[in-house]
């Protein structure tokens, strides 16, 4: 095989130590290696940075080690260029597992350009999803907290999610913390409420009836403690967010225009894939790195139904809840594509068909910079009757008949 890379490194990455193997390429072709293990450290990064330099290494690949790749590539990828390598895509040969095996085995493969480089966007960006990724796990923190306090009034017989649709809203935030503060008659508790809920006040009023012990009083109040703290988190995230995608306020924009997509989502969507993108050459490559297509599976020419394939699970679940999102609305065009699928392949397939759709859309707005235009709720039953129209014709010509459709009288 050519050597593309004849001076080139292999690391293997660990949480406390880097095993790196450079590779030579010396005049004849003779091969020169050298082994070196550094830690994890940032003076220990630095050295061997330092190293990599001296040798005269001008490529860099490693595993996708969980999170322990990432101090390593911080380091290196101002210096020279670095690959991370998804680790499936390069299993050692078996029975010869070390780390200075696996270093050399990295390093062989990046010197014959047999190993595929991962998307790693530019260090700005990187930290704008560590900013989005934490919002995220905030909103779920919050979801799993607010579910926890609702097993606790049940507990407690307090039926308040029976009646209301959300505990901690403006009204049952002012219901708990009069039920802390000791209040216990429901017309006292009733009169708190917002206006809009006068016509639930007698429903209100069973489903305050209950016992909130004191224990039970202390774990209610530790848990809507917990959800105020969230609260106050998330806003901070939401204004830290804003401010660092205000150069990006037009794709935001043109992402909101989309059915199901919301500020916050558009904004944890262009975290994950920037807005250049021209690193995919057509929107099924697009489609396929984030994860929401199948698998190819075939053997003895007969093609075997396959899961979806491994993607970025940030952005699978961003657009499988935008997915959710379109599947309940009722005048455009996705929702209808939804309902379509979802009759014929599950609810499930379906997200995921829609999903893959909605980051079509997104790949040619913003390739071509244009506006989302809705192709309307008709527009599958028009493609529907066209395509029964040429089948019935090509069926017709089969049979030897010549026929010219004419519409009938309204």
């Amino acid at each position: 095989m050519d050597v593309l890379h004849p001076d080139c490194a292999g690391l293997d990455v660990h949480k406390k130590v880097v095993v790196a193997c450079v590779l030579h390429v010396e005049a004849g072709g003779s091969m020169r290696k050298e082994i070196r293990s550094f830690g994890t450290f940032q003076p220990q990064l630095e050295r061997l940075r330092d190293w990599l330099l001296e040798e005269g290494c001008t490529l860099a690949a490693m595993e996708a080690t969980g999170v322990y790749w990432k101090p390593v590539y911080n380091v290196l990828e101002e210096h020279l260029a670095c690959i991370v390598v998804n680790a499936e895509h390069i299993k050692a040969v078996p029975g010869r597992k070390t780390d200075v095996k696996d270093s050399e085995w990295i390093a062989q493969l990046a010197q014959h350009g047999l190993v595929r480089a991962s998307f790693i966007p530019e260090r700005p960006q990187r930290e704008l999803r560590e900013m989005t990724r934490l919002r995220t796990a905030l909103v779920q923190d919050r979801v799993r907290a607010v579910n926890r306090l609702q097993k606790t009034l049940e507990a407690a017989n307090i039926k308040l999610a029976a009646v209301l649709s959300d505990v901690t809203g403006v009204s049952g935030q002012r219901l708990l913390e009069a039920l802390l503060a000791g209040v216990e008659e429901p017309e006292e508790l009733v009169g708190l409420t917002h206006g809009s809920l006068k016509a639930k006040h007698e429903a209100l009023k069973l489903a305050l009836i209950g016992r909130l012990s004191e224990r039970l009083r202390f774990v209610v109040g530790q848990e809507l403690q917990q959800i105020h703290n969230l609260d106050e988190q998330i806003e901070a995230c939401d204004a830290a967010v804003a401010e660092e995608t205000r150069p990006f306020e037009q794709q935001i924009q043109r992402l909101d225009e989309i059915p199901g997509i919301a500020r916050r989502n558009a904004e944890n969507i262009l975290s994950e894939i920037g807005t250049d993108l021209s690193r995919w050459p057509t929107a099924a490559h697009f489609a396929s790195w984030s994860g929401t297509c199948p698998s190819n599976k075939a053997s003895g020419g007969k093609r075997k139904r396959a899961s979806v394939r491994k993607g970025n699970p940030w952005l699978k679940g961003y657009v499988t809840e935008t997915a959710w999102a379109i599947s309940h609305t009722k005048k455009s065009y996705l929702g209808e594509r939804y309902r379509s699928l979802a009759v014929r392949k599950g609810r499930k397939r379906a997200l995921v068909a829609v999903a893959h759709e909605v980051l079509t859309i997104i790949y040619y707005m913003l390739t071509r910079n244009t506006h989302y235009q809705d192709l309307g709720v008709r527009y599958l039953e028009e493609r529907n009757r066209r395509e029964l129209q040429r089948q019935a014709l090509r069926q017709l010509r089969r049979l030897g008949y010549e026929v010219q459709l004419q519409p009938a009288a309204a």
